[in-house]
């Protein structure tokens, strides 16, 4: 008994056991809470459609065991006589872990109310999905910022002079990194103008694919080939776009040529014919069709109409029987498609 009344740093050993004693307990205790609670609130969000019970099962799931020690540490010092030295430093490091806990909570939170965002967005609007994702890179740097700045607060560094110095050589760093920021600039605003969104079919100069991923530096193309295509966002919006993602109908226009003996009431029947073949199709509308000139070899026919829907496949699936059409009814009608021929004139002196 004697030996428990000992002294080590002006307290004695009875008190440094309770005080360990105290913090395994607090350690073991505070770890089950959190794994009954996190238990509990996963078969309770199993049950339900809401992702608010989900996200709170994240948040226990985030809670670190070092933030437990850190709070288990806190409490059981109050069984020993420190120097306030020491108990500062103490409550500091609480404090500390407390704002980096925080900042992890934080954002868990971000991630399952974004990722909820996003799978809405991607049912309803493909469009928002881009600046949702922008949104959350903001809102993770915005948030480890005031964590940060609070930390160092709490240590003692004078923020309001760092920020003022932070201030003045943000404008050298701007400058060193003008091509990056014009490549977030042009991020921005991709994000918010919308020239295009993920899943759009883009063609850009001599390149062609789907938009898979819009970030902060380079949007991704997967091309028709399979490979993927990274564009710098700055110089892709100095670029000539053309977006088939918002496409909504299609025009089309195809020219055919008969031969220059086909008789005149069958050349007038032509432009009904193509007019029947294209009306017979569904998502068409038809727009005109006419005898158009002399061509060197045939008697040329346009004809202009419309595909109501952007699909590329439908599209050559109703062009392709549409020339079947005008293919039999020409074949019954007797006229002949014309091709390249020349009649040769011998004159015999």
């Amino acid at each position: 008994m004697e030996s428990l009344n000992q002294t080590i740093l002006n307290n004695s050993l009875l008190q440094w056991l309770i005080t360990v004693t105290v913090l395994l307990i607090t350690v073991i205790l505070l770890r089950i809470i959190q794994h009954q609670l996190g238990r509990r609130l996963t078969t309770l969000a199993k049950r339900t459609a809401t992702q608010w019970d989900d996200i709170f099962v994240s948040l226990i799931a985030q809670t670190k065991l070092l933030f437990l020690i850190v709070i288990s540490i806190f409490v059981a010092t109050f069984f020993l006589d420190l120097p306030v030295r020491i108990q500062a430093s103490i409550s500091t490091l609480f404090v500390v872990s407390l704002l980096i806990q925080s900042g992890i909570w934080g954002l868990t939170f971000l991630a399952g109310v974004l990722e909820s965002s996003r799978q809405h967005a991607l049912e309803n609007n493909r469009a928002e999905v881009t600046t949702i994702n922008i949104i959350g890179l903001i809102a993770k740097i915005v948030i480890w910022s005031i964590v940060t700045l609070l930390i160092l607060d709490n240590l003692g560094v004078n923020v309001t002079a760092l920020v003022a110095g932070l201030g003045i050589s943000g404008i050298a760093v701007a400058l060193a990194l003008q091509n990056i920021l014009g490549d977030l600039f042009a991020s921005l605003s991709i994000t918010f103008d919308k020239p295009f969104i993920i899943g759009d079919f883009l063609i850009i100069d001599e390149h062609m694919g789907s938009v898979e991923n819009v970030g902060l530096k380079t949007t991704r193309v997967r091309s028709l080939s399979g490979e993927q295509l990274v564009f710098s966002n700055s110089d892709l919006l100095k670029s000539r776009i053309r977006n088939y993602g918002r496409m909504f109908e299609r025009r089309l226009s195809f020219n055919l040529g008969v031969t220059y003996e086909t008789p005149r009431e069958k050349l007038k029947r032509i432009p009904e014919i193509i007019r029947e073949a294209i009306e017979a199709q569904d998502e068409t509308r038809f727009d005109r069709s006419h005898f158009m000139k002399y061509g060197d070899y045939a008697l040329q026919f346009e004809t202009v109409y419309y595909v109501l829907s952007p699909d590329y496949n439908i599209y050559m699936d109703i062009q392709q029987s549409i020339y079947f059409t005008i293919h039999e009814e020409f074949e019954k009608e007797g006229i002949e498609f014309a091709y390249p021929t020349q009649k040769l004139f011998l004159h015999k002196d």
